[in-house]
């Protein structure tokens, strides 16, 4: 695990990381202390990832606006 608070990570690194607790939840053979803080951190990760997602999302947006203010070709992500 990175020493890097999750709200500065860029969302590759978060997702990376988020394997990574998936991975070692997934496995099951840690004790059920550390399976909460991976739990913990890996919500705390995939919000991340989902704020990371949104943001370029708004950047994309910004970027096709039309002169009258209307996104051309933009479809949401699905589940944000």
């Amino acid at each position: 695990m990175t020493d890097t608070p999750v709200s500065e990570m860029s969302f590759e690194t978060a997702m990376k990381a988020l394997e990574q607790v998936v991975d070692q939840l997934e496995r099951g053979d840690v004790a059920l202390e550390e399976s909460i803080a991976l739990y913990e951190r890996g919500a705390a990760l995939k919000q991340r990832c989902e704020a990371e997602l949104k943001r370029a999302e708004e950047k994309v947006a910004a970027i096709t606006m039309d002169a009258d203010g209307v996104a051309r070709g933009i479809k949401p992500v699905e589940g944000l």
